[in-house]
């Protein structure tokens, strides 16, 4: 999609500033949210900080950063923020009650014809869709981290979710150069419902003395191809957000696959979160 759209996002945090970039980085005009003045001004250092980078890379004129920076404004007023949206892109916490509650906001306040997309990783659709009287406009539109980076966005549609919508988001998701993938609504989708497992068994590996986490990490790293090692990758997740996810198919599924792991819950639990805390699995400096 080549035409300027208004787009929403609600939520500065990591997922939320790295959507508001990506979609500005395409041309679009976007309001980034978020209740908190301080974690709005962190959004915004985060986008500049982002952008910043990619000039000093050679990847983006300086002239390009500062135009992609204009087209995000921030606001402290969700209301007004919407009114005018084709499109809502929800990033908040991820707990079910407080997506809903800014679902009931925007069914207050969006326009007709808006899509009312969420970032979540793992919570029902359908669920988050009752909290407005138009679930067919609902959508998942999971992006992966760090947005600006990463390729795809995880299309989950609920169980109203129309197929004009799914359509409408696809494209839209394309059109900022993404790939997309559509998944069924249920908990965990395909990503986390893949990942947390493998994520989760590695932390019982440590926790019972298989292999250190060093060992684990390099393993799976260099056997299975991928970026990073299961333990590492989880500290850049958050291991709060990990074991949310885990917790939230356990209670969905009921199967003890999804049971954490003790020493995952024992590290959240004492405020080892992973990077954003300074220390999980590993130590960061700040």
């Amino acid at each position: 999609m080549s035409d300027s759209l208004n787009v929403t996002v609600i939520g500065a945090g990591t997922m939320g500033n790295g959507i508001a970039q990506t979609f500005a980085a395409h041309g679009h005009a976007v309001t980034l949210v978020d209740v908190g003045s301080a974690v709005l001004e962190r959004g915004m250092k985060a986008i500049r900080g982002s952008l910043d980078r990619f000039v000093k890379k050679g990847t983006l004129q300086a002239a390009e950063a500062d135009a992609i920076y204009a087209r995000v404004k921030p606001s402290g007023d969700l209301a007004s923020a919407v009114r005018g949206a084709d499109l809502v892109v929800e990033a908040v916490f991820e707990k079910e009650e407080v997506k809903k509650e800014v679902f009931r906001q925007l069914d207050a306040h969006a326009p007709a014809g808006c899509i009312l997309a969420t970032n979540t990783s793992s919570i029902s659709i359908t669920a988050i869709a009752t909290a407005t009287k138009l679930p067919e406009s609902v959508i998942g539109m999971h992006f992966m981290n760090p947005v600006p980076l990463m390729k795809l966005v995880e299309i989950i549609r609920g169980e109203k979710t129309s197929d004009a919508t799914v359509a409408r988001t696809k494209a839209l998701a394309e059109g900022i150069g993404k790939t997309v993938g559509v998944a069924q609504d249920y908990a965990g989708f395909i990503v986390n419902r893949v990942l947390m497992p493998m994520i989760n068994e590695a932390c019982f590996c440590l926790h019972e003395g298989v292999a250190t986490r060093e060992d684990i990490d390099v393993i799976m790293k260099l056997g299975m191809n991928h970026p990073m090692g299961p333990l590492q990758l989880a500290d850049f997740i958050g291991l709060d957000v990990c074991l949310n996810i885990l917790d939230y198919m356990h209670q969905q599924f009921g199967d003890p696959k999804f049971r954490a792991a003790p020493n995952l819950r024992r590290m959240v639990a004492s405020g080892k979160l992973g990077r954003k805390s300074g220390e999980g699995f590993y130590k960061y400096q700040a």
